[in-house]
């Protein structure tokens, strides 16, 4: 009768554990959510930042006018004159899932707006994050584990900073999607289940769908592959695990349109076709090795190595021959970025000089993962203790994402979850040594003999086990002689011993009682400690949406600067539907979504040289940005300045980065020019150049009048050129605290017939006079100019002409 009670009490205790770890999940998944929707609290229901305005709009198209117009969208409101393929330049898994939600809560007659699907889309998927994490770990190291790291997972900061209430970004389901997909690719490598396999590689599909860091996947999931295969851990389950991905992973991920050929075409992508070809040579190596003689398998082997190779190199000369073709190499600039964290400062400035992609600092690390960053490397130790395929990888995991983050500050995304694994695992590991140390030692404190008598008869019952099944196995070692019954017997007494090392090493891992008490008190106010800090993250850092700012007064009081919406209202209610607003990239997809106004360049930046002529347009005279601008029949042009309230990222401290975009096209603009000595300034140190260009004026234009001497609160000095005048620009509107100031560009003086009509002459299109008293002077004025790049080269003759005969 002991052993049904014995296995009915062990049922009723996996099965009331099972409910607790569902109450459990369902707690942290309402944590994930509620504490994201501080913005919304203190604030309002607002889409935050630049990016997700396009997403919101996209979602609004999709909405209104059904998928199949959403996938043949030409949108001529942006990069006006060329517009934009929407379907095919955009990443659609955000965009679908939250329109997918807003219309079955519709079908439901839940009538939420798009705006309000948007808004909570993130908090939303953050819960499911946290699932998705529970289970991954889980299949790593077990139930505790997975339940500590959804938990930490919940609250993290680094994650919390692209997922709270309103931040309608790709990354808002795609770290759902790339959790997700490890947690099947690891539940295939345990089961060797099909099944398994095949959702393992749709879910890579909507991640594909969802964000570019799908690269990290399909890079990361062969680097395991291949250390599996270099330990001589192979085994029919890691084949299933990944050569299904591959194949069905790889045709999915061609059918979405901003990837196409890409997953087939790029160096992103070869990696895993080189271990696909990898592993089969290896699943071969072990078939023949099953059906053939070892004499017969070391000929094969030799064959296929030989004409191996033969194949190998062939292929890999194909592959470096089309690699060689291609001026990055087949590589992406971002990829590149974060293969040399010096490549895009060098040759694409247009991607360093967004901040996200710049290094962290150190702060930053305990900023966004906290206490976790000192619970990692316990994390990484405890994978080793054993080892298994499942940890190997958590491992690979967390060292690929810590040097990732390193380079790329937004990539502190990607190794937030690898942290909360490992920080999980380090908890789990140390609360099982702690508990179990108090619960052995607790009951002879308080002289409990029964209990005590209980463990150590249990002790006994466990040696004389272990006793009586090493006398067993000599016993039939000595009935059995045979060479084959020995080495059978040999590998058997070997796995008994095995398995009762562990047994002898749990006993070993007893801390005193003091030492486990202090120990794991230690670890609560450490908890606590990291709950405060995400609460304080959530609520003050990563909770106030860019386009609402506020600060407090010294006596306690809240200042709110609603400057961006302010101006956007006013370009929505005060121009033309068709006219063109001209600004920095930074703000084309709020003025477009904001607005309704066409924009010149906005936060896609996928045409640089269009970024650089805006660029060059901000870094030239009055006169010379007046005509750039024209040219593309733009209207009006808005800059954001904060040298009023101290707002630091206006244009003035992103002016240098408009230098050197626009440099790196047009060569007649050089960042020296800018520079006293090297240093970038505004005062009356400030080089002519600056003094002189578009942005400075836009800027400062009529500032003296603020506060009587021009001081700038950013940059903390006083401007150097006060005084000026607008010749080609007037000023139309300033926000109420001077963030955003938006100026039209003049019309063009009409040509009037009589006097006025040497205007047209050349040398005064020259802008300059000249005294010519040879055909050979009017030559030489000809042959500066084209070098100034102010007439072109093919009108040299009649130009000169013109010149000599308006001189004499």
């Amino acid at each position: 009768m002991a052993a049904p009670e014995t296995a009915t009490g062990t049922t009723l205790r996996y099965a009331f554990g099972n409910v607790l770890s569902f109450f459990i999940l369902l707690q942290i998944g309402v944590l994930a959510f509620s504490i994201r929707l501080f913005s919304v609290i203190k604030y309002e229901s607002v889409i935050h930042e630049f990016d997700p305005y396009f997403n919101y709009r996209v979602t609004q198209f999709l909405t209104k006018n059904g998928i199949y117009d959403f996938w043949n969208w030409f949108d001529d409101r942006t990069w006006y004159p060329l517009g934009r393929v929407i379907g095919g330049t955009v990443y659609p898994g955000l965009t679908l899932t939250a329109g997918t939600i807003w219309w079955l809560l519709n079908s439901l007659n839940i009538p939420l707006s798009v705006e309000t699907v948007c808004v909570f889309t993130a908090p939303i998927f953050s819960a499911f994050a946290s699932w998705a994490t529970y289970l991954l770990t889980k299949e790593v190291m077990g139930a505790g584990a997975g339940l500590t790291a959804a938990a930490l997972l919940a609250m993290v900061p680094s994650y919390i900073s692209r997922s709270v209430a309103g931040s309608y970004d790709n990354e808002a389901v795609a770290i759902f999607a790339l959790i997700f997909t490890f947690y099947l690719y690891i539940k295939t490598l345990n089961t060797g289940s099909l099944f398994y396999a095949t959702l393992n590689a749709i879910a890579y599909f909507y991640m594909v769908c969802s964000w570019g860091g799908y690269t990290f996947i399909i890079n990361l999931i062969p680097m395991h592959v291949l250390l599996c295969i270099v330990t001589g851990r192979y085994s029919s389950r890691l084949y299933i695990a990944y050569a299904p991905l591959v194949v069905l992973g790889t045709l999915l991920a061609a059918l979405v349109p901003v990837v196409g050929f890409n997953a087939v075409m790029t160096s992103e992508h070869f990696a895993s076709f080189l271990v696909f070809i990898i592993i089969h040579v290896v699943a071969l190596a072990y078939y023949i090795k099953g059906i053939l003689s070892p004499k017969m398998f070391k000929v094969a082997v030799t064959l296929v190595v030989s004409v191996g190779l033969v194949v190998c190199c062939a292929v890999i000369a194909v592959l470096i021959a089309l690699v060689a073709s291609s001026p990055t190499k087949g590589w992406s600039g971002r990829s590149l970025s974060l293969l040399d964290p010096t490549y895009a400062s060098k040759y694409i400035p247009i991607i360093a000089s967004v901040s996200e992609h710049q290094p962290p600092t150190w702060p930053s690390y305990f900023m966004d993962i906290n206490v976790l960053a000192f619970l990692v490397p316990a994390g990484i130790i405890a994978c080793f203790l054993p080892l298994s395929d499942a940890s190997s990888f958590a491992v690979l995991y967390i060292v690929t994402s810590v040097y990732f983050s390193g380079v790329m500050v937004r990539l502190m995304l990607v190794f937030a979850p690898a942290a909360c694994i490992m920080s999980g695992i380090a908890l789990s590991k140390a609360f099982d040594v702690l508990t179990r140390s108090i619960k052995f030692q607790l009951p002879t404190r308080f002289g409990n003999s029964q209990v005590d008598a209980g463990d150590n008869s249990a002790g006994s019952v466990v040696a004389q086990n272990d006793a009586a099944r090493i006398e067993k196995s000599e016993d039939k070692l000595r009935e059995r002689p045979s060479k084959k019954n020995k080495k059978k017997e040999k590998e058997k007494e070997n796995v008994e011993m095995a398995s009762l090392k562990p047994k002898k090493e749990k006993r070993l891992l007893v801390l005193p009682l003091v030492a486990s008490a202090i120990a794991i008190f230690l670890l609560v106010i450490l908890g606590a400690f990291y709950v405060v800090h995400c609460v304080w993250a959530a609520a003050e850092a990563y909770s106030a949406p860019s386009i609402v700012l506020t600060s407090h007064s010294p006596g306690g009081g809240l200042h709110v600067f609603d400057d961006f919406r302010e101006a956007y209202a006013w370009l929505s209610h005060n121009t033309g539907v068709d006219d063109k607003v001209a600004s920095w990239w930074d703000y084309g997809y709020q003025t477009t979504a904001m607005a309704n106004r066409t924009v010149i360049v906005d936060n896609n930046t996928w045409n640089n040289t269009h970024i650089a002529t805006v660029g060059t347009a901000m870094s030239s005279p009055e006169k010379a940005a007046w005509e750039i601008f024209n040219s593309l029949d733009v209207k009006y042009v808005l800059v954001v300045f904060g040298g009023l309230v101290g707002y630091p990222s206006d244009d003035i401290n992103k002016f240098l980065w408009m230098v050197r975009i626009g440099g790196g096209v047009f060569p007649h603009i050089k960042e020296p020019d800018y520079l006293r000595d090297g240093q970038y300034r505004i005062d009356s140190e400030a080089t002519p150049t600056m003094l002189n260009c578009l942005m400075y004026k836009l800027s400062y234009f009529r500032f003296v009048e603020t506060d009587g001497r021009g001081f700038d609160k950013v940059r903390q000095t006083e401007i150097g050129k006060k005084y000026f005048k607008l010749t080609h620009f007037e000023e139309v509107f300033t926000t109420h605290h001077w963030m955003v100031r938006i100026y039209k560009l003049k019309s063009p003086k009409n040509r009037i017939r009589g006097k006025t009509k040497k205007l047209k002459s050349p040398s005064r299109l020259l802008n300059k006079s000249y005294l010519c008293h040879s055909r050979k002077q009017a030559q030489q004025v000809v042959q500066e100019e084209v070098v100034q790049e102010r007439i072109t080269p093919g009108t040299r003759k009649h130009q000169d002409r013109l010149i000599f005969k308006e001189c004499k």
